[in-house]
């Protein structure tokens, strides 16, 4: 299984640590030069072209690109009782977390009048991308629709790949989960081409989105970054990821089935131990061995625990061990020590940390609370994942009376001037006469 990198007695310097484990290889770049045409066609030609590259990718088309409310509401209804119940508890659990994340307006008096405010009001107007391609993800329509919708985001887009299964729609599944959040505008497009529909609109049919959240393949991650700019995105997400922290009071089974779970989603995921104790990389390797052939999908779950970015390491200690892992800066973090509580307080990079034998990333992925959408490739040294800030915009409300501004109007005077910008000076100056 995972092969073993021995840092006892190394560098215990961030610069040195970074790269230990390797991430698995990605060249985006190449791949926006791939997706460029997709995103012009769509731009030209609106959802024909969506449609054609739907037809070609996902080898189905929709019967039409935005999703009925008659087939939502079905969705919901022909939904199993059983899932229904679980989506909504994590619906409820992720409404708590995120309801206290709102920022309210301040001011502040920076002189005796002269002040500034500031508010948070959302964005517009959002799309929310949910995959639909070898797994299905209802979960990630609540983990960004949540927190769009708390912020007071007043227009929101959900767009799924077509599937043939399903006549062209998208899983119904991922349809209940929109209608039980009352979320009515669902398109059925997927990858690059569902990004460009997005950032672009369609003539009439669609209004373009100001920004798109939401994860997806390394197709979705490059036409996100080509269109940035164009639109805000929430970050380029890479394969996911698990660290787990560990000493010798750590419980082997459950570490190996930790790090199965994230090596289930791709065989690029990365699953990586940290520890300064050999007997429990033993004892876990045996754990791993007994229990991955068992797993419905032993062969990805194989290739990615077999391959470069997944590794136990062994440290001196675990202040050695702390430095490895803020310098990986994982997307998810466990914490199997002694007093993990404390431990995790001392980690300064990491997307979410689960703390302790009965908080496994599982709970995060679908009813925690949390948000599942983290930064990924080792940008939480960074980099936050998505949360209701994500959707709002902070705007300053600047308003100083004639004497506040007389006040102040020659420290501003020698600033501007110092900067050879007399224009800036002279906008004071016609006030202060």
């Amino acid at each position: 299984m995972l092969s073993t990198l021995d840092l006892r007695g190394g560098s215990r310097r961030a610069v040195d640590l970074r790269n230990v484990v390797p991430r698995a290889k990605s060249d985006l770049d190449s791949v926006v030069e791939q997706v460029r045409p997709i995103v012009e066609d769509v731009r030209d030609r609106g959802v024909v072209a969506v449609q054609e590259w739907s037809a070609k990718f996902d080898g189905v088309t929709a019967p039409q690109i935005r999703v009925p409310q008659d087939v939502l509401d079905r969705s919901l209804t022909d939904l199993d009782p059983d899932i229904r119940a679980a989506l909504e508890e994590a619906i409820r659990r992720v409404k708590i977390v995120h309801e206290h994340q709102r920022r309210g307006e301040t001011t502040v008096e920076v002189a005796p009048g002269g002040t500034v405010s500031e508010r948070w009001l959302p964005v517009q107007r959002v799309g929310l991308y949910v995959p639909g391609g070898v797994y299905v993800y209802p979960s990630s329509v609540i983990m960004n629709v949540v927190p769009a919708q708390i912020a007071g985001v007043p227009s929101l887009v959900v767009c799924s790949p077509p599937q043939k299964d399903f006549g062209g729609w998208p899983h119904p599944t991922i349809l209940a989960a929109c209608a039980l959040l009352g979320v009515t505008e669902v398109y059925a497009a997927g990858g690059a081409q569902a990004i460009a529909l997005m950032a672009y609109g369609a003539t009439d049919e669609i209004e373009p989105v100001y920004l798109i959240t939401g994860p997806g393949n390394v197709y979705v991650t490059a036409a996100k970054r080509l269109l940035k700019g164009l639109i805000g995105i929430d970050s380029e997400a890479g394969p996911t990821e698990i660290a787990i922290l560990a000493d010798d009071s750590a419980n082997p089974d459950f570490v190996a089935a930790d790090l199965i779970s994230q090596a289930e989603h791709d065989v690029v995921a990365a699953s990586v131990l940290v520890t300064d104790s050999p007997e429990l990389i033993a004892n876990v390797r045996e754990s791993l061995e007994r229990l991955v052939p068992t797993t419905m999908n032993h062969e990805r779950i194989r290739i990615a625990l077999t391959s470069q970015q997944s590794a136990f390491v062994l440290v001196d200690d675990l202040e050695h061990g702390l430095n490895v892992i803020d310098a990986y800066a994982a997307e998810h973090l466990e914490i199997h020590t002694r007093d993990a509580a404390a431990v995790a307080r001392r980690v300064n990079n990491a997307g979410a940390i689960f703390i302790g034998d009965w908080s496994p990333v599982s709970l995060g992925d679908y009813a925690a609370g949390s948000n599942h959408v983290l930064p990924t490739g080792g940008c939480a040294c960074h980099s936050s994942g998505l949360s209701v800030q994500s959707f709002l915009r902070g705007i300053h409300y600047v308003e100083y009376t004639e004497a506040a501004l007389n006040d102040i109007a020659k420290t501003v005077v020698t600033l501007a001037n110092s900067e050879g910008l007399p224009g800036h000076a002279a906008a004071i100056e016609i006030r202060s006469q």
